[in-house]
C-alpha cells in the first residue's frame, strides 16, 4: 500500500465533527494568539527559560523534560505555540466524542471557548513550557474519552492520567470534572435507557471512573518516588507540592479542606474577573446558564429521572461535588498560589452548556429558540475572550518595551559609574520603584487576575535584571545573590541612597557596587 493510499484510509476514519473541531481550535487559535507567536515577549520567569531542559521533577513534573523536548529546550514561541494548538486540537476533537457534540455550531463553539479562555493566553505567557502543558491536557480528555469508550478502559485511561499528572498536576481538574460529565451521561443517557440497562449496572459502569483517577493517581505517585530516587532528589515547597508526601491540606483537617475549595471556587468564579469581565460576557454567561439549566430540565424530565430517588440524588450529589473537582489541586498543594493557567478547567462549564443545549432535542420553535441563544451566547463568549487576550498580549509587549528603555538607561549608568570595571560584584534587590516611575498599565481591569500578563514591568529581583540584560542588551553583568543585601539594606548609606534614576542611586562600597531601584525607607 502505497503512503498516499494510507493517509487516505486513515482520513476517511475521521469523523467529521473531529475535523471540524480540530481546524476550528487551530486556525482560531492562530488568529487570537498571533501576536505571541510571532513575538519573542518574556516573563520574569521566561528570562530564566531562554534554555531551560525542564527536568523539573521536583516539582512533581517528571515527564514535563520528555513532553517538551520534541520542540528543543529553547524558547521559540513560534514552533512552541504551532504543536501546542495541534495538541489543544486534538483536546478539541477528544472533547467533542465524549460530550457526544455533533451539531456544526456546537462543535465550533466547543472549540472557540477551549481556544479562547484567559487560561491559555496566561499559558502562553509560559511559552517555552506551553507545548507540554497542551499534551497534558490533551492527556486528561483522554484518560476520560478511552474510560468511556472502552469496557476496561479505565487502564490505558489512567496511563494517560499519569503521564499528563507528570507534565502538570493542574490539569487534574480537567480529567475529574469531565468524569462527572460522563457519568451523568451514563446515569440519563438515551442509550442506558433503549437498552433497558438496570441502575445498578449503570453506578458500576461509573466506577470505571473512580477506577481509572485512583489507578492513576497511584501509578503518578510511583513512578515520581523511582524517578526522585534514581535521582537523589526530594520534592521541594514550590508551590507546596512537598504535601504529596504529607497528607496535603489533610493535615490541617479535612473540613478546613473542604471550606477552602468551595469559598475559592465562587470567589474566582465571581470575583476573578475572569470568567466574566464585562457587561456583555456577564450577560453571556447568564443566558448560556439559563439555557443549559433549561435543556438539562427537560433531559431529566424526559429521562424521568426524578423518579428513581437513588439515581435523582446521585445526579444532585455529583453536581455539590463539581466545586471541589474544579479545586482538587488544594488537596495536593494547599499552599498553592493559584495561577490563572492553572484555572483552566473553568471553561468546561461553558463547553459542558453548549453540550447540554445542542443534545437537548425538545423540537419546534422552542427548541430551536434555545439553540440560537446558545450559539449567540457562547459565541459572544469567545469574542470577548479573544478580545482579552490581546489586551494582555498588548500590555506583555509594552511590559517589555518599558523594560528594555529601563534597562537600557540603567546599563549605562552602570558602566558610566566610577569604579566600574567589568565582572564588579553588583547588589540590588531589584523591584522598580513606583515613586520615580509610577504605574501606566491601563489594562488593569482586564488584566489584573492574569499573572504573568499584567503590571508595568518584567523585573522583580535582581536576577531578572541580570538575565534581561544579558539576552536583550547583550551585556554580561555579575550580579550577586539577594543575600548580599542583607548586612547593607538597613544601613545609614543604603537608606540614604535615592532611587534609580537619582543621581545617588548607585554606589561602590567595599568593591561592591550597590544599586537602589525602589526607595522602601522613605
Amino acid at each position: 500500500m502505497r503512503p498516499a493510499q494510507a493517509f487516505g484510509i486513515w482520513y476517511g476514519k475521521i469523523r467529521r465533527e473531529w475535523k471540524l473541531a480540530f481546524l476550528t481550535c487551530f486556525v482560531l487559535g492562530l488568529l487570537i494568539h498571533m501576536p505571541v507567536l510571532l513575538s519573542d515577549i518574556p516573563n520574569h520567569d521566561g528570562l530564566d527559560s531562554v534554555y531551560f531542559d525542564q527536568n523539573m521533577i521536583t516539582s512533581g513534573r517528571w515527564f514535563l523534560t520528555v513532553a517538551c523536548g520534541l520542540s528543543s529546550y529553547y524558547t521559540l514561541p513560534w514552533l512552541i505555540g504551532i504543536l501546542g494548538l495541534g495538541y489543544l486540537g486534538c483536546a478539541a476533537a477528544a472533547l467533542c466524542e465524549l460530550l457526544e457534540v455533533r451539531k456544526t455550531w456546537a462543535v465550533m463553539l466547543v472549540s472557540g471557548l477551549l481556544v479562547s479562555f484567559p487560561a491559555l493566553a496566561s499559558t502562553f505567557a509560559y511559552v517555552y513550557t506551553l507545548d507540554g502543558y497542551m499534551l497534558a491536557l490533551l492527556l486528561s480528555v483522554l484518560s476520560v474519552l478511552f474510560t468511556k469508550k472502552w469496557k476496561r478502559g479505565f487502564g490505558p485511561g489512567a496511563l494517560c492520567l499519569a503521564f499528563g499528572m507528570g507534565i502538570y498536576q493542574g490539569y487534574l481538574s480537567f480529567a475529574m470534572i469531565l468524569s462527572i460529565f460522563a457519568i451523568w451521561m451514563l446515569l440519563a443517557g438515551e442509550e442506558a435507557d433503549q437498552k433497558g440497562t438496570a441502575l445498578k449496572d449503570r453506578i458500576r459502569g461509573a466506577f470505571r471512573y473512580l477506577y481509572m483517577g485512583a489507578l492513576g493517581a497511584a501509578l503518578y505517585f510511583v513512578i515520581l518516588q523511582v524517578l526522585l530516587w534514581i535521582q537523589g532528589k526530594k520534592l521541594d515547597n514550590y508551590q507546596g507540592i512537598d504535601g504529596l508526601e504529607g497528607g496535603g491540606f489533610l493535615s490541617g483537617g479535612i473540613m478546613s479542606a473542604i471550606v477552602e475549595m468551595y469559598r475559592d471556587f465562587f470567589a474566582f468564579s465571581f470575583k476573578g474577573n475572569v470568567v466574566f469581565s464585562n457587561v456583555f460576557s456577564l450577560a453571556a454567561c447568564c443566558i448560556l446558564a439559563g439555557v443549559a439549566g433549561g435543556a438539562a430540565l427537560f433531559i431529566i424530565c424526559k429521562r424521568k429521572c426524578w423518579k428513581n430517588p437513588l439515581l435523582f440524588g446521585i445526579m444532585g450529589f455529583l453536581f455539590l461535588l463539581l466545586p471541589a473537582a474544579s479545586n482538587v489541586i488544594l488537596l495536593i498543594s494547599p499552599a498553592v498560589n493559584y495561577h490563572l493557567l492553572m484555572r483552566y478547567q473553568w471553561i468546561l462549564y461553558a463547553i459542558g452548556g453548549v453540550s447540554l443545549v445542542s443534545r437537548c432535542d425538545c423540537g419546534g420553535k422552542r427548541g430551536a429558540w434555545m439553540e440560537w441563544l446558545g450559539l449567540a451566547a457562547a459565541g459572544t463568549l469567545v469574542f470577548c475572550y479573544g478580545v482579552a487576550d490581546n489586551i494582555a498580549y498588548s500590555n506583555l509587549q509594552k511590559r517589555y518595551e518599558k523594560t528594555y528603555a529601563y534597562c537600557v538607561r540603567l546599563l549605562d549608568r552602570i558602566e558610566q559609574t566610577d569604579g566600574y570595571y567589568p565582572g564588579i560584584p553588583i547588589a540590588m534587590i531589584g523591584v522598580v520603584s513606583e515613586e520615580q516611575f509610577p504605574a501606566t498599565d491601563i489594562t488593569r481591569d482586564v488584566t489584573s487576575g492574569m499573572i504573568g500578563m499584567n503590571g508595568d514591568v518584567l523585573l522583580y529581583t535582581g536576577k531578572n535584571y541580570q538575565l534581561f540584560i544579558k539576552h536583550y542588551l547583550g551585556a554580561t553583568l555579575n550580579f550577586l545573590p539577594a543575600e548580599a543585601m542583607s548586612e547593607v539594606y538597613y544601613s545609614e548609606e543604603y537608606i540614604a541612597m535615592d532611587s534609580f534614576p537619582g543621581p545617588d542611586s548607585i554606589r561602590i562600597m567595599d568593591g561592591i557596587m550597590y544599586i537602589k531601584t525602589e526607595n522602601v525607607h522613605r
